[in-house]
């Protein structure tokens, strides 16, 4: 239990570091089964670098503070991100669900790094908060192009499934 802001800090930061890695799984998985999308799968291939410079970043703010990831946390959040991604390829309409569900992880995303950069600020560690802007940024900036494209997806979506059936539509 973290008795400080400071050890509050870092273990917010774990679990920021195994959010990312959660979210490199799904999106991983999800690439390899999205083809028929092609701008969702290029955006979804540049997160998965974006989410990988995250989890470093973070990693760096951990050195920073003296410590490090926790293997534990991330191993979990790994295994939970696979399973999440596999939940879909049962469902026909897997690339709206996956879509969805990115949206909302997006949001769930930028909420923690809001609240990771204002206990920076409360722990006096300015550096830290200054490094995790450009994560905040990029989650806003992946969240507004989800948001901009899913009513399109979906259309895509269902006119495909109307004309080339549901397994064609899925991917």
């Amino acid at each position: 239990m973290a008795n400080t802001t400071k050890e509050a800090l870092i273990d917010w930061l774990r679990d920021a570091h195994a959010m990312e890695s959660q979210a490199v799984e799904m999106l991983e998985r999800q690439a390899e089964r999205i083809k028929n999308y092609p701008d969702v799968l290029a955006k979804v291939q540049e997160h998965i670098e974006v989410s990988n410079r995250q989890a470093d970043r973070l990693k760096q703010c951990l050195q920073r503070l003296g410590t490090d990831t926790s293997a534990i946390k991330t191993g979990v959040a790994m295994l939970i991100g696979n399973a999440q991604s596999l939940s879909g390829v049962v469902a026909s309409d897997e690339i709206v669900k996956a879509s969805i569900f990115d949206y909302s992880f997006e949001h769930f995303e930028i909420a923690n790094y809001r609240a990771l950069i204002s206990a920076a600020e409360q722990a006096g560690e300015p550096e830290i908060a200054r490094m995790l802007q450009p994560s905040l940024d990029e989650e806003l900036e992946m969240a507004a192009w989800l948001e901009q494209r899913l009513p399109q997806l979906t259309k895509t979506y269902l006119e495909r499934r109307e004309t080339a059936g549901t397994a064609e539509a899925k991917r």
